[in-house]
């Protein structure tokens, strides 16, 4: 359990850190793009569409990293009280996890599976003139973020099992 835990964490982390770096892209870009518009009157379809484009994987790809370091949004009214023991709290991810995140993710998954499936047998690009050709790509990117997501889910679960043993263990 614990190298798989290992394994996920090492591979989630690797890919947020990698698009954390999209955030520069993105920031470079949007300045460029704002000069260009307002100081020479060159607007791009392309360059509009690709902060959108690094934007999204920003999103998908960021939200299993966030999962990894317990960032995301949760309501903390129970959770963060001082009644709550680590082993309460370890049981609530558990259930969370179980009943909310998986589920959900799972159902992304099988929906949008045909979508992208669409995009790349047609390799779906842009319908704006000037845009980005490769749309099918971003398109790609709902699988990759929900399958890694999932991912985490699970080694989250690991991960608060091994909790619930250690803590068992020493009582």
């Amino acid at each position: 359990m614990k190298s798989f835990v290992l394994i996920v964490d090492a591979i989630v982390e690797w890919v947020g850190r990698t698009a954390s770096w999209l955030i520069l892209a993105m920031v470079l870009l949007i300045c460029y793009d704002v000069a260009m518009r307002y100081l020479f009157q060159q607007g791009s379809v392309a360059l509009q569409e690709l902060e959108w484009h690094l934007f999204a994987l920003i999103f998908l790809l960021g939200s299993a990293y966030t999962l990894k370091h317990d960032q995301h949004v949760r309501v903390d009214i129970i959770y963060q009280s001082r009644f709550v023991s680590d082993k309460q709290r370890a049981l609530i991810n558990i259930f969370g996890t179980l009943f909310l995140l998986l589920p959900f993710c799972i159902l992304v998954l099988i929906t949008s599976w045909p979508f992208v499936e669409n995009a790349f047998y047609y390799h779906e690009g842009s319908p704006d003139p000037g845009g980005l050709p490769h749309r099918f790509l971003l398109k790609g990117s709902l699988l990759l973020a929900f399958g890694l997501l999932i991912l985490q889910g699970l080694a989250e679960i690991l991960r608060n099992i091994i909790k619930l043993s250690n803590h068992s263990e020493t009582q």
